[in-house]
């Protein structure tokens, strides 16, 4: 795996949307279950310091890369002006400890953070709003571009950049050198979309990777009747090679398509069902013997 490099978000312990999943485990415990894991990266999550010095003190102490870090954005609700100064204070903070890479999600009426509201509830923007938004993430773009950074649309259930035919909208209205894709093979098949023919047809588009799996007992028509956080809790989300997905052939057009960057294993789970030091040492184990250089 020498040109593809192997992390492990720390949603997998403890959830960023709900914070009580996972809330037991420290921080601390995290990092050291992902490194004697055998992970080398981490993305951001809500309990890392936002010092600078205190974060690469963090990261060096573990001897942990960060790969990337979330950033929710609100074009359609806010100025311009005021998103593009929180974003460009969070590509400031990544470059000061060493990161190039910055996945953007557009959370304006989100449902993914309110318990109480179903999927199939989710907002929808009309085609002022999609082409605004376009407009808004080609100037992210740019702005992450000039500092180096990679800028990679996180596509997620329960946000306006869910379906297919949103995806859709926002590669074929966006610059393609500043608006990448950060590929979720679970919020996609959660979406309704095969993640084996989307990176066939868009793999030059994709810059960073997410892998979760999805159970097929908890999959259904089902799930969208219920909130996104439920249905995490109820467990449709899992690590690679113990759901649906078949990532042995995922990892074999991964590798004729010659991508180099993070493998993130993020599948966010309650850690009182599934214990996550278990279930990373297992995606790392299924990752490297089917992997097959």
């Amino acid at each position: 795996m020498e040109k593809v490099k192997l992390g492990i978000s720390p949603i997998n312990w403890c959830n960023d949307d709900l914070r009580n999943i996972g809330q037991h485990i420290t921080l601390e415990q995290s990092l050291t279950e992902m490194k004697e894991a055998g992970y080398t990266g981490t993305e951001l999550g809500h309990r890392f310091p936002s010092d600078v010095t205190k974060m690469k003190e963090l990261l060096s102490h573990y001897d942990l890369k960060l790969a990337s870090a979330w950033h929710s954005t609100f074009f359609v609700e806010e100025s311009l002006d005021k998103e593009i100064s929180s974003l460009e204070k969070k590509l400031d903070f990544l470059l000061a400890v060493g990161s190039d890479c910055i996945n953007i999600a557009e959370c304006s009426r989100t449902v993914h953070t309110n318990q109480s509201v179903a999927l199939r509830e989710k907002p929808v923007l009309d085609n002022k709003e999609k082409i605004a938004l376009m407009k808004c993430l080609d100037v992210a773009g740019s702005l992450c571009a000039s500092k180096g950074i990679k800028m990679c649309y996180h596509h997620h259930m329960g946000t306006v950049i869910q379906n297919l035919n949103e995806i859709n909208f926002l590669l074929e209205n966006t610059n393609p050198d500043r608006v990448r894709i950060c590929f979720d093979t679970g919020h996609l098949l959660y979406a309704g979309i095969d993640p084996i023919w989307f990176y066939t047809k868009y793999y030059d588009r994709i810059s960073h990777i997410h892998l979760k799996d999805i159970r097929k007992s908890i999959f259904s028509s089902k799930v969208y009747e219920t909130s996104f956080l439920d249905s995490v809790l109820t467990g449709i989300f899992t690590v690679p090679g113990d759901g649906m997905i078949p990532f042995t052939n995922l990892f074999r057009l991964i590798q004729k398509h010659k991508y180099q960057g993070w493998l993130i294993i993020e599948a966010e789970q309650d850690p009182l069902k599934a214990n996550p030091f278990d279930h990373a040492k297992n995606s790392f184990e299924y990752i490297n013997k089917n992997w097959k250089n």
